[in-house]
C-alpha cells in the first residue's frame, strides 16, 4: 500500500481513503503480512470520523484483486450502509475486470484506470490528484450517481483538471507570516495597565477606589483602639484651631484670653495623639500583613480597632475569571498577537498581586514619619512689628503729629511713642508660642525698643514744631486723637499678622491633612489588602496562568510552525503543456472508432502476442523490468522514507511529496499568494486558539496554579496541522471544521468575527491566480476531445461504442466563484456544475462505460484470504 497516493490526513467531511493494493499473490508470509495490513487499513477507515448519516470510502485497489477483497469491502459496510467508489488500477495486459456483488450500484461503483503511458510520469503523480478530486464529498457523490447510470457501474475516467496552487516559496512565506502574526515578537511584561482598559471587576483592583456599597462604612469605629486615637487627635486639633481663632483677634492681645489659651500645649497634644494614632495603624498593618485574609486576621484587626465589612456586591471571586476571559478576548479582538496579550496579562498579574498590608508601612512613614512629626511639633519664634526701621519711622511720625498740639504736645507726643512700645511689649508677653505657665516658649520679638525711641524723638520734634506753628487747639486735639487711634490699629494689625504667620509656620492643621491621608490609606489597605486579598490573589494567579499558557502556545507555534522544507523537484511549470497527440495518454473522441481500425488485442480471450512486453503488476520487478508506476508496497519509494512533521515533504500536515512531472490531463497554475491569504490564515489560527482557550477557563477558576499547558499545546499542534493541511489542500479556501464543544458561547460574542470563519475570501485573493481558465474550460461546448482517457490506445476497444452512454461531472471549488469579479466570470455556467466546498482542483470527469463483455460479476466467491 502506498501512502504517497492517499492524503496525509483527510479533511473533515471528505471520503475516507484507503489503499488495498498488494505486492504479491498466493499464500506465503508476504501474503499473510499483507492480509493483516489490509485488515488494519479497513479497521482504521471504519474508525475514521465521518458526518452523521454519511459514510464514504474511496478505495484504491488492484483491478485483478477486487473479488479476492470481497470480505474487506463487506466490512466497510459493517457499521451501516456505506458508499464506495473503487479506483481499480489495471495493468497494461488486463482486458477484463471482475467484481463482486458488493461493488454494484447504487452503493458502489468502479473507476478502472490503466497504467499511464506518459513517459517519465510516476503512477503516484497520476493517482494522487485523482484521489484528491474524488475524495471531495460533492465530487464523490456526483461520480457515484453517474456510475449508477452506466452499464455495470464500471467506467474508465477521461479527465481534464486545472490545479490552482501556491508556489513553494509563497506557501512557506505565507505560513511563516501567519505563525508570526499569531505569536508576535517577544514583549517585556513592563507595560502599564490602565483601569480604563479593563472590565469593571478588574478595574476595581487597580484604581484603589472604594466600591460604592462601602462608601458609608465606618472602618475605624470610635470604640476601637485606632478609632479612639483618631478621635483624641481630632479633638486636640479642634482645640488648637479654636484657640487660634480666639487668640488672633483684638481679644487675644488686649484681654486675658491670650493668657488662658495654651496654643503650644494644644499643638503638642496634637502631635502626640497623631503619633499614637500612627502607631495604632502601623500595629494593625503589621498584625494582618499577610497576603491572604483569614478569620484570625479579622479578629486581630477588630482588636486593633479596624472593622471589616463583608465582601461588597460589586466584586467577587467567581467573577474574576470571566472578567479575565473577556479582557483576553478583547485584547485578541484588537489584533494583538499571543505574546503581546501575554505581556499585558503578566503586567496585570503583577499589578494585582497582593503584597500584604505590611508593605503599606512605607507609605505610612511617607505620610506621617518621624521627621514630619518632629516638624509638626517644632517650636517656632513669634515675630511681630515688621522691619525695625519702618517701625521707628512710623511711630516717630505718629508721635510727631500728636505733639503739634501746643503746650500739651510736650507730653502727648512722647506718650504716643510710649503707647506703641507698650502694645508691642504686650504682644511679646502674650505671644501664642508661649504657654501660660512658661513650660513651652518658642521665643519672639515685637520691636518695642524702636517704637519707644522713635516715639520719643517724634514727640519732642512735634512739640517743638507745634510751639513754632501755633495751630489752634482743636486741630492739635484732632491730630493727637487720630495718631493715638492709628497706633492702636497698627498694633492690632501687626498682632493678627504675626499670629497668622506663626500659625502658618507651625502648621498644626497639617495634622488634619495627615489624618485624612492615613484614613484613606487605612481604607485602601482594608479594601485592597484585606477585603480583596483573596480576589486579588485569584486574579493575579489567573492572569499569570493565562500569560504563561499563551507564551507556551506561542513557543509551540514557533517550534511546530516552521516553514516548509524545500521540495526536491524543480519540474514545476506555470502551465503544464497540453498532451501530445502522439503520447500514450492522448485525448480521444468517438471518431477514433473506425470500422477499419486494427485492434492490437482483437481477441480479448487470447494472450498477448509473443514477445509483447507485459509488465507484471504483482510480481517482483527485476532490474531489467520497466518501471511500473502502480506498484504497491513492493515498489521502491523514489522519494525515500517519510520524516517527522514539518521536517520533510509528505509528513503529516506538511507539504506533499515532490510532484515531479505532471500527467498530461493535469494543468497546474501557481500563484504567489493573494492579498487575503496571510490574514485568512492568521484569522483561522486566532479563532482556533480562542477555541482552545475556551477549555482552560474552568481549570483556572478551580486552581490557576494547576493549569497544565501540555494539553493545550497538543491541541495547538493539531490546530497548526489542520490549518497547514488546509493550506496545502486548497490554499485555506475551506473553513475550519465546526467546533461544537464550547463551554461558554456567550464569552465569545465579542470575537464573533474571529470564531466564525465560514465567510472565506475567493480563491483569487488567496492564491493570486485568476479563475478565468477554469471558467473557459467549463463554459466551452461539450467536447470529449478536451479530456484525456486514463488508458492506453490499446484499451480503446474495451470502451462502449455508445457516445450517449458516457456521463460527465464538472466540478469547481466554491471559492473560485466567490467575490464580485467571480460572479461575472461564472455567468452562464452550466447548471450541472458541482460546486465543491474544498479543494484546489477544477475540471471535468468524463465516465466512459465499458463493453458489456468486459465486466464480469462474480456472484459466488469463496472468501479466502483478502
Amino acid at each position: 500500500m502506498s501512502s504517497r497516493v492517499l492524503p496525509e490526513r483527510p479533511l473533515p467531511g471528505h471520503a475516507v481513503c484507503l489503499d488495498l493494493r498488494t505486492a504479491g499473490h498466493g499464500p506465503g508470509p508476504a501474503a499473510d503480512a499483507y492480509g493483516a495490513e489490509a485488515e488494519a487499513a479497513v479497521r482504521a477507515a471504519l474508525d475514521s470520523p465521518q458526518p452523521a448519516g454519511e459514510r464514504r470510502f474511496l478505495v484504491v485497489d488492484a483491478a485483478d484483486r477486487l473479488v479476492a477483497h470481497q470480505l474487506l469491502y463487506e466490512r466497510l459496510s459493517s457499521y451501516g450502509p456505506a458508499h464506495i467508489v473503487c479506483l481499480a488500477v489495471g495493468a497494461r495486459g488486463e482486458r477484463t475486470v471482475s467484481r463482486s456483488l458488493t461493488l454494484r450500484p447504487p452503493a458502489a461503483g468502479i473507476l478502472w484506470v490503466f497504467d499511464t503511458a506518459d513517459d517519465g510520469v510516476p503512477g503516484e503523480a497520476v493517482l494522487r490528484p485523482l484521489v484528491d478530486v474524488l475524495s471531495t464529498p460533492e465530487v464523490f457523490d456526483a461520480v457515484l450517481r453517474a456510475l449508477g447510470e452506466v452499464v455495470h457501474g464500471v467506467a474508465v475516467p477521461a479527465v481534464r483538471v486545472l490545479e490552482h496552487d501556491l508556489t513553494d516559496e509563497a506557501r512557506a512565506r505565507a505560513w511563516r507570516q501567519a505563525v508570526e502574526g499569531l505569536t508576535g515578537p517577544e514583549v517585556p511584561a513592563t507595560g502599564g495597565v490602565s483601569a480604563e482598559q479593563l472590565p469593571g471587576a478588574l478595574a476595581l483592583l487597580l484604581d484603589e477606589g472604594v466600591p460604592r456599597s462601602l462608601s458609608g462604612h465606618h472602618w475605624l469605629p470610635p470604640r476601637g483602639r485606632a478609632g479612639a486615637r483618631l478621635a483624641a487627635c481630632e479633638e486636640a486639633l479642634g482645640d488648637a484651631v479654636d484657640g487660634y481663632e480666639r487668640v488672633r483677634g483684638a481679644a487675644g492681645l488686649l484681654t486675658r484670653v491670650g493668657r488662658t489659651v495654651d496654643l503650644p500645649g494644644d499643638v503638642e497634644r496634637v502631635t502626640e495623639e497623631l503619633a499614637r494614632f500612627r502607631a495604632a495603624v502601623a500595629d494593625a498593618f503589621g498584625a494582618a500583613g499577610g497576603t491572604r485574609l483569614t478569620a484570625e486576621h479579622r479578629g486581630l484587626l477588630r482588636d486593633r480597632g479596624v472593622e471589616l465589612p463583608e465582601m461588597p456586591r460589586e466584586i467577587s471571586r467567581t467573577g474574576i475569571v470571566p472578567a479575565l476571559r473577556d479582557h483576553t478576548h478583547d485584547l485578541i479582538a484588537k489584533g494583538l498577537p499571543l505574546r503581546s496579550v501575554a505581556a499585558r496579562l503578566a503586567a496585570l498579574s503583577a499589578r494585582t498581586a497582593p503584597v500584604g498590608s505590611a508593605a503599606r508601612l512605607a507609605r505610612l512613614d511617607a505620610i506621617c514619619g518621624p521627621e514630619r512629626l518632629r516638624r509638626l511639633g517644632g517650636r517656632h519664634p513669634f515675630t511681630a512689628g515688621g522691619s525695625r526701621p519702618a517701625a521707628f519711622a512710623v511711630t516717630g511720625l505718629l508721635a510727631l503729629l500728636a505733639g503739634v498740639w501746643p503746650v500739651v504736645g510736650w507730653a502727648l507726643g512722647p506718650a504716643v511713642g510710649v503707647l506703641a512700645a507698650g502694645l508691642a511689649h504686650l504682644a511679646l508677653r502674650r505671644r501664642p508660642n508661649r504657654s501660660p505657665d512658661g513650660r513651652i516658649d518658642g521665643g519672639g520679638a515685637t520691636g518695642a525698643a524702636p517704637r519707644l525711641f522713635g516715639g520719643l524723638v517724634g514727640g519732642v520734634a512735634g512739640a517743638a514744631l507745634g510751639q513754632f506753628l501755633g495751630p489752634p487747639a482743636w486741630a492739635g486735639a484732632l491730630v493727637a486723637a487720630l495718631s493715638t487711634a492709628a497706633v492702636v490699629l497698627l498694633a492690632l494689625r501687626d498682632w493678627s499678622r504675626a499670629v497668622d504667620d506663626w500659625w502658618a509656620r507651625a502648621d498644626p492643621e497639617a495634622a488634619g491633612r495627615i489624618l485624612r491621608e492615613i484614613q484613606a490609606l487605612v481604607v485602601t489597605t482594608a479594601v485592597h489588602d484585606w477585603l480583596f486579598a483573596e480576589v486579588r490573589h485569584h486574579c493575579s494567579a489567573g492572569a499569570g496562568a493565562v500569560a504563561r499558557l499563551l507564551r507556551a502556545l506561542a513557543a509551540t507555534a514557533d517550534a511546530h510552525g516552521q516553514p516548509y522544507a524545500p521540495r526536491e523537484s524543480s519540474d514545476r511549470t506555470e502551465t503544464a503543456p497540453p498532451p501530445s497527440p502522439d503520447g500514450g495518454a492522448a485525448s480521444w473522441s468517438w471518431e477514433d472508432w473506425g470500422e477499419d481500425e486494427t485492434d492490437t488485442w482483437s481477441d480479448l480471450d487470447d494472450e498477448p502476442p509473443a514477445g509483447a512486453p507485459v509488465p507484471s503488476h504483482h510480481g517482483p520487478s527485476s532490474p531489467g523490468d520497466a518501471f511500473d508506476p502502480f506498484d504497491g508496497p513492493g515498489a521502491s519509494d523514489p522519494y525515500g522514507a517519510s520524516e517527522p512533521y514539518g521536517q520533510a515533504p509528505g509528513a503529516a500536515g506538511g507539504p506533499p511529496p515532490p510532484s515531479g512531472p505532471a500527467p498530461g490531463w493535469l494543468e497546474r497554475r501557481y500563484g504567489d499568494g493573494g492579498p487575503a491569504l496571510v490574514d485568512t490564515l492568521v484569522g483561522d489560527l486566532v479563532a482556533g486558539t480562542v477555541l482552545i482557550l475556551d477549555r482552560c477557563w474552568a481549570g483556572i477558576e478551580r486552581d490557576p496554579g494547576a493549569t497544565a499547558s501540555a494539553v493545550y499545546e497538543q491541541r495547538l499542534d493539531e490546530l497548526l496541522a489542520e490549518t497547514r493541511l488546509r493550506l496545502e489542500r486548497d490554499v485555506a479556501a475551506s473553513p475550519p471544521p465546526a467546533y461544537d464543544g464550547l463551554r461558554d458561547r456567550e464569552g465569545l460574542t465579542a470575537l464573533a468575527a474571529f470564531t466564525d470563519r465560514s465567510d472565506r475570501p475567493d480563491a483569487a485573493r488567496l492564491t493570486g491566480v485568476a479563475p478565468d481558465a477554469v471558467a473557459r474550460l467549463l463554459l466551452a461546448e461539450d467536447d470529449p476531445g478536451r479530456t484525456v482517457a486514463l488508458c492506453g490506445p490499446e484499451h480503446l476497444r474495451l470502451l462502449s461504442h455508445d457516445p450517449l452512454a458516457a456521463r460527465q461531472v464538472r466540478f469547481v471549488p466554491e471559492a473560485m466563484r466567490r467575490g464580485a469579479a467571480g460572479d461575472d466570470v461564472w455567468r452562464g455556467t452550466a447548471e450541472d456544475v458541482v460546486w465543491t466546498g474544498a479543494g484546489r482542483h477544477a475540471g471535468i470527469l468524463r465516465l466512459v462505460p465499458l463493453r458489456a463483455d468486459v465486466v464480469n460479476t462474480v456472484r459466488a466467491e469463496e472468501a479466502g484470504e483478502p
